[in-house]
């Protein structure tokens, strides 16, 4: 089984988003030590609680920080920027770093109508547009813009003789449709949508059409993952996640509570059940309850690789939760 990592640099209550960023290029370095296969950042925007805004600056970083390990975007959102500059932007770090940098996108609005508004420019770009863009997009990093096309004169440099990973993040048939059509690999977010993730990794799989850069379908699922060395322990560490799932839902403070803040929380009777309900985008637990449940999940989605993200507030505990998985599964 491959491992790989999504962090969004969300900042613990106590911190700041310098500590923030700072503890995800050192998450990389140390994942990178312990075997996993890839090391993805966000990008969220006008989100007090999350330091990740700018996936390509971040990258450029981590990868300079790091020897080995893939790294890569999880994922830029596509509707609100040009193609081309997206292209021309990680064909530069596919330079700098060959055979290394993945670039993950998704059709995420990003954020509220007026964030989005914001990062447009003004501009009321469609979201109907995204099967285009990533279209314009896969011409420019390979160079082969058809020549019926607008931009059949635009070439994005710099020319490189490797390209970036393409991946489409998707939670629903028609991103896998998408990223089929397009010959990229997909990624379904299980942490976003964990009812849902049969039926557009079945349609990827079986509308996959070759492509220059990827012959074969890939896939790989994104999962909530807390692993600490009794079960005890893990339910404990993973309250701090429950109460951040439920901020980022009410779209209110959404720092990662420590765990005496999160105790001290009293919920509702619909806020128990809501805990209950995402507890289904996670796994929680000691390593072998862990590995077990990720082999059940890599037989119900047909795939080796998974994305693990580990939101809990304490840095160290989160190392702890990846060394003990690494050493389960890797």
């Amino acid at each position: 089984m491959k491992l790989s990592v999504l962090d969004q640099s969300v900042i613990a209550e106590g911190d700041n988003g310098q500590t923030a960023l700072k503890n995800t290029v050192k998450l990389a370095q140390i994942t990178e030590e312990l075997g996993y296969t890839r090391f993805w950042v966000a990008e969220h925007h006008n989100t007090n609680g999350i330091a990740g805004t700018s996936p390509e600056i971040l990258i450029s970083h981590i990868a300079s920080s790091t020897k080995k390990i893939r790294v890569g975007s999880g994922g830029v959102l596509l509707p609100q920027y040009s193609p081309y500059k997206v292209a021309e932007n990680f064909k530069v770090l596919e330079s700098l770093f060959p055979n290394r940098i993945d670039l993950g996108i998704g059709r995420s609005p990003g954020g509220s109508a007026a964030t989005r508004l914001a990062l447009t420019d003004g501009i009321r770009k469609s979201m109907n547009e995204f099967p285009k863009q990533v279209k314009e997009l896969t011409s420019f990093l390979t160079d082969s813009v058809p020549e019926e096309e607008e931009y059949k004169y635009v070439t994005a440099y710099p020319h490189i003789n490797t390209t970036p990973e393409t991946w489409l993040l998707g939670l629903t048939h028609r991103g896998a449709r998408v990223a089929a059509e397009n010959g990229t690999a997909f990624t379904y977010g299980h942490f976003i949508n964990p009812d849902n993730g049969r039926r557009p990794v079945d349609y990827y799989y079986n509308n996959f059409q070759p492509s220059s850069s990827l012959m074969k379908p890939k896939v790989n699922i994104c999962i909530f993952v807390v692993c600490a060395s009794t079960q005890e322990r893990a339910e404990e560490l993973a309250i701090s996640l429950d109460m951040w799932l439920l901020a980022v839902e009410k779209g209110v403070d959404t720092r990662i509570p420590s765990l005496e803040s999160a105790k001290r929380k009293s919920l509702t009777k619909l806020e128990k059940a809501k805990v209950h309900e995402n507890r289904k985008r996670m796994i929680v637990g000691n390593p072998q309850q862990v590995k077990d449940e990720l082999l059940r999940f890599s037989e119900f989605y047909e795939t080796e690789e998974f994305m693990v993200i580990t939101n809990i507030h304490d840095f160290a505990e989160k190392v702890q939760s990846y060394t003990l998985l690494a050493e389960a599964l890797l």
